[in-house]
């Protein structure tokens, strides 16, 4: 396939090649020579029709462009594929040409080749998650006790642990890798049904040939042809679209972190990397505009992907024909996002002393909800969230750190109510205006959820990889 010069550099050269024009011609090819030597093996036609026939199974012997610009006027680029691969056979042993393609369909070699080359986009995918996770999960290790404003609707709301954040980006990869690898040993299967899906030609040698070609091409067998039936197939698009998704919000998170103004975190720079034409002081975050890119154009193709499915009867009119049309674009954008994020992450700066300079900034505000639930113990929690109300108030008007404002209400409410001596504690009252302590809950969890992720990723690794 072509890839426009604006679409290049949002994807990868890796996964350019896997839906190349010539990649997707060779995964065809494949299927017509599995086809032609399982027909064989099944007495179906001559042992050496099928030698003949899968000699000559090479994208590199043929005119690809003269056969993609046939394709259009052909509907099918099968159709000229076969027709191709007849003359070719023939120029060798006219006899044998007869038995290309014999009772399968246009479809068949179509879908079959786009089955063999998603299962190298998978294991491209596959291999680009576990980059990225690990980059992750190793970063979160380092940094499960540093302190980080947590931000609700925009605005800071408390204190969270940066390594929990971390964990919060690492876990939705990781559920969408084991969800991929499910969702793949279901869809990449054998696409063979021949005109109307019932393989007539064959009769009952039918199914021992689906089960030879599915062997040998290393795909699973499908229960019948599924022409018309797409669900297993758009199921594993939408899983790379929510996984598209994932790194959309890992995007979005870094970029924002990375403004100026927050300063919290940087992509790494240097070699022309995020500059700017105009301003030498810029440090752009090219990795997250790549995942942004991706994450802006992969639901029109996963709604066109579900838009194609109402497929009229045994074959699809011109739906099908947009699902194959859209089908590389999901996987040229998500292993575009997934590389920039790994390259980020692999050298991103984390600047601490800024994140508690951030925390610092805002007057003790952001630890209020925990000042209030400690102050309830001892007045109630009306009472405590009305006070907390008028001190952080009183603290912005006057610019004073809230911790001083509260300290010096509570001296004077000690001495003024000698009950609340023995039920509020100064000592106990500044520590939580500490930020490294409140990171303590997020710290634990994310300690607990870092475990398990680490258990889950080692598995997958265990697990024998797509091919």
């Amino acid at each position: 396939m072509s890839v426009s010069i604006f679409d290049s550099f949002l994807t990868t050269p890796d996964m350019i090649a896997v839906f190349d024009d010539a990649s997707v011609v060779q995964a065809m090819f494949r299927f017509e020579a599995a086809l032609a030597r399982a027909q064989a093996a099944e007495g179906i036609i001559p042992e050496a029709a099928a030698r003949a026939i899968a000699s000559v199974c090479n994208a590199q012997l043929y005119d690809i462009p003269a056969m993609v610009h046939a394709s259009r006027r052909a509907g099918s680029l099968a159709i000229p594929l076969v027709k191709e691969l007849t003359k070719t056979v023939a120029l060798f042993n006219q006899e044998s040409a007869n038995y290309v393609h014999w009772g399968s369909t246009s479809q068949d070699v179509i879908d079959t080749g786009m089955v063999l080359v998603t299962r190298q986009a998978l294991s491209l995918i596959d291999d680009g998650l576990q980059t990225l996770t690990e980059s992750l999960l190793n970063l979160a290790e380092q940094h499960l006790a540093t302190p980080i404003l947590a931000r609700t609707l925009m605005q800071p709301a408390q204190v969270t642990s940066f390594g929990f954040k971390l964990v919060g980006w690492a876990a939705p990869l990781v559920r969408a890798r084991v969800q991929l690898r499910e969702t793949a040993q279901r869809a990449l299967q054998l696409q063979l049904g021949g005109a109307v899906g019932t393989l007539a030609v064959m009769a009952k040698k039918g199914p021992a040939v689906a089960r030879r070609v599915a062997d040998d091409l290393g795909l699973a067998e499908a229960d019948a042809a599924w022409h018309t039936q797409r669900d297993e197939w758009v199921r594993l698009g939408l899983e790379v679209a929510v996984m598209v998704g994932s790194l959309g919000k890992i995007a979005t998170d870094l970029s924002l972190l990375a403004q100026g103004e927050i300063a919290e975190l940087a992509e790494p720079s240097g070699n022309g990397r995020g500059g700017s034409s105009a301003m030498p002081h810029k440090r752009n975050p090219v990795s997250s505009m790549i995942a942004l890119a991706a994450a802006a154009r992969t639901p029109q193709r996963a709604a066109a992907l579900l838009a194609g499915m109402g497929q009229e009867h045994e074959r699809g009119l011109g739906n099908w024909q947009a699902e194959l049309a859209e089908w590389p674009g999901m996987f040229l954008s998500a292993h575009g996002a997934l590389t920039a994020l790994a390259e980020a992450m692999a050298g991103l700066h984390v600047d601490t002393v800024r994140m508690r300079r951030n925390i610092d900034a805002l007057q003790g505000l952001v630890f209020a909800e925990a000042v209030s639930i400690y102050l309830a113990a001892a007045i109630g929690r009306p009472q405590a969230h009305g006070l907390m109300e008028q001190l952080t108030q009183l603290a912005v008007a006057n610019g004073k750190d809230l911790a001083a404002v509260i300290t010096d209400h509570v001296k004077t409410a000690v001495k003024t109510d000698t009950r609340l001596r023995d039920k509020i504690d100064l000592s106990v009252l500044q520590t939580l205006f500490d930020p490294v302590a409140a990171t303590g809950p997020a710290e634990t969890l994310a300690r607990q959820q870092l475990q398990t992720l680490r258990t889950t990723v080692a598995a997958l690794q265990a697990l024998t990889a797509l091919t």
